[in-house]
């Protein structure tokens, strides 16, 4: 297992094995882990990864939208590949070392993601987190809310949103 998708186990295992005391505070925490498309940082709630790859080949799919790149098979399940980049109307950039696979799921869609970059894994305080601007909230909108750190600002995307197919 990759060093990065352990700290994901454990950081969801330690989310599932808070004790009392805990429970109070950690109801009150969002725990994200936080990526980089293009030149903003981007988050998604941690239970939502399935796991978080190093690409890997895939094949291309004839009739789907810009963005939707082909399949790949992950351990025997065929999983659509979706490039953030062109999703977000960014120009697409070659795969670096950093271009990383996030395996999202949501009840029973899962779906792979490319990303620029993996940063970190967060913790906010759910007071931390606005509602987004008001020409960003309509129905069909990805921005689930934005956090306000110390240092700067992170947008939350809503992963059921990222996962609808229109394809």
């Amino acid at each position: 297992m990759n060093p990065l998708n352990k700290v994901l186990k454990n950081q969801q295992a330690s989310l599932n094995n808070d004790s009392k005391e805990d429970e109070f505070e950690s109801e009150n925490i969002v725990q994200l882990v936080g990526f980089i498309v293009g030149e903003e940082e981007f988050a998604i709630p941690i239970l939502n990864i399935q796991e978080i790859i190093k690409p890997i080949e895939y094949t291309r799919v004839p009739s789907v939208p810009h963005y939707v790149m082909g399949v790949f098979n992950l351990r025997g399940n065929v999983i659509p590949l979706i490039d953030l980049r062109r999703k977000f109307n960014l120009n697409p950039t070659p795969q670096t070392p950093d271009t990383r696979y996030i395996v999202m799921k949501h009840e029973d869609n899962v779906v792979g993601f490319i990303i620029d970059k993996l940063t970190e894994a967060i913790r906010i305080n759910e007071e931390n987190i606005a509602p987004p601007p008001e020409n960003l909230q309509k129905e069909k909108g990805m921005v689930q809310g934005i956090g306000k750190r110390e240092d700067n600002i992170i947008t939350i995307l809503k992963v059921d949103a990222l996962l609808k197919r229109d394809f």
